[in-house]
């Protein structure tokens, strides 16, 4: 099946591994990259306009895009995180097409599925990515996540705030 099957949130979550046999193993290697501090002075936030689910491969290419160009760009002054955890085990019915297929398949008969990837599953206004910068690094860091953004399915929207320096 294609990636755009999978965007709609349909039923219920399937996250229980325990009763899920051979679970696919997720895909991403790291939820976060640069150097945290405290005294970063800008978060800038990736959010979806609609309710979707994201596949664990796309959000591992717009993590490794992002952390490719702010790495570039602006060395070691920036912490960015993934926020969204693809927990949603993909399920698809295979079918066999062509000639004789009929003797080999169940068609919809017991088309529960067999697990084929990961998901996350987001809503509006849920952050996917998260940057924290200094002043100098604004421009960049929205760069980096219009980059991201275009990895991933669907539209999103770049959130700027400043962060408060927390008192010594």
């Amino acid at each position: 099946m294609k990636a755009k099957n999978y965007r709609a949130i349909e039923g219920m979550p399937y996250t229980r591994h325990e009763y899920i046999h051979g679970p696919p193993p997720m895909r991403i290697t790291k939820f976060s990259a640069g150097t945290y501090r405290e005294d970063y002075t800008h978060e800038l936030l990736l959010i979806p306009e609609t309710s979707l689910q994201i596949r664990d491969v796309a959000l591992e290419s717009a993590r490794i895009t992002l952390n490719k160009f702010l790495t570039d760009k602006l060395g070691g002054n920036f912490f960015a995180e993934l926020k969204a955890h693809p927990h949603h085990v993909l399920r698809e019915n295979k079918m066999i097409f062509g000639a004789h297929a009929d003797r080999l398949q169940e068609g919809m008969r017991r088309a529960f599925g067999k697990p084929v990837g990961r998901a996350a599953r987001v809503e509006p206004g849920q952050p996917v990515f998260r940057v924290l910068v200094y002043a100098d690094g604004v421009q960049r860091a929205r760069e980096a996540l219009e980059l991201a953004a275009k990895k991933l399915p669907k539209k999103y929207y770049i959130v700027e705030r400043q962060v408060l320096a927390k008192a010594q």
